[in-house]
């Protein structure tokens, strides 16, 4: 009996080493899932996003101008070559010849529209305050890097260089979609040219923006949330606490007006996470 006895206590003593190891293999999966994320971010920002500023930069070190200025009286905004003026002045570089105008006239009435490759997202599905996209064909994105020579990064596949293909954090594929506008001043995501990074999930803006200004901020530092209910309150200003990003990742897509920072979304974890757009500041 004894012997009974110590075989079924060692048994059970098994069946609990078992379960332990279990219980150890399925929480290292789920963390496993967490880093494996957490690592195509930064794969994201280093190969994608960053190679995307980088080929920015080149091309306005090759070509003396913002992408989309004219090259023969420059703008330094982007998609400027195609300004339409008030007043009948004329349109692209005439409107600033033989001194037509001082500086930048502030009644350019196409600035401001994005330069992208193709629509992707409809407007304001991916966050609020979307830009006209640009329909000009000269003045499509991949059009205008190919005229510079300057080759694109690797993105989604050939011929949607300025996409990435990636996964939220309940498994449901999302697509980052590069584009480039100009602000004008007062614009809460920041004035100047910006890089316009369309369908990022939440926890990804945040760690970009953590990564390009050392703390996620919607509205303070170079890179920023684009929605145009964001700093409505005059105390949000320069050198004061900002906001947090208006959104989390317990929201679907149908709760792109309703979502906070603070506030819980449906969180079911079947959903496809609500998607955002930002702003990166360039430095030209």
């Amino acid at each position: 009996m004894n012997s009974k006895h110590f075989q079924k206590g060692f048994t059970l003593v098994e069946m609990a080493i078992v379960l332990a190891i279990i219980g150890v293999i399925l929480g290292a999966i789920s963390v496993g899932k967490d880093l494996q994320r957490d690592a195509e971010h930064q794969k994201i920002y280093q190969k994608f996003v960053a190679g995307w500023k980088s080929a920015y930069d080149q091309y306005y070190s090759r070509m003396g101008v913002v992408l989309g200025d004219s090259q023969t009286a420059p703008t330094y905004t982007v998609n400027g070559n195609v300004v339409t003026l008030g007043g009948g002045v004329g349109t692209g570089a005439a409107a600033n010849l033989n001194g037509a105008v001082a500086g930048v006239p502030a009644n350019m009435q196409n600035a401001g529209r994005k330069i992208c490759h193709g629509q992707g997202y409809a407007a304001n599905t991916v966050g609020l305050g979307d830009a006209a996209l640009e329909v000009n064909p000269n003045q499509d994105l991949h059009t205008l890097f190919d005229r510079a020579g300057i080759r694109m990064p690797a993105g989604r596949s050939e011929g949607q260089e300025d996409r990435y293909l990636y996964l939220d954090s309940n498994g449901n594929p999302a697509e980052i979609q590069i584009c480039f506008q100009w602000n004008s001043d007062g614009t809460n995501s920041g004035s100047g040219n910006v890089m316009v990074l369309r369908g990022l999930t939440p926890d990804l803006a945040r760690m970009l923006d953590q990564m390009i200004d050392g703390k996620a901020d919607a509205i303070e530092g170079r890179f920023r949330q684009q929605d145009n209910t964001l700093n409505t309150n005059a105390a949000n200003t320069s050198q004061q606490a900002g906001i947090e990003w208006r959104a989390n990742n317990t929201y679907n897509t149908t709760q792109q007006g309703a979502a906070g920072a603070s506030t819980t979304g449906d969180n079911q974890d079947e959903n496809r996470v609500l998607l955002v757009t930002a702003h990166w500041q360039m430095d030209q």
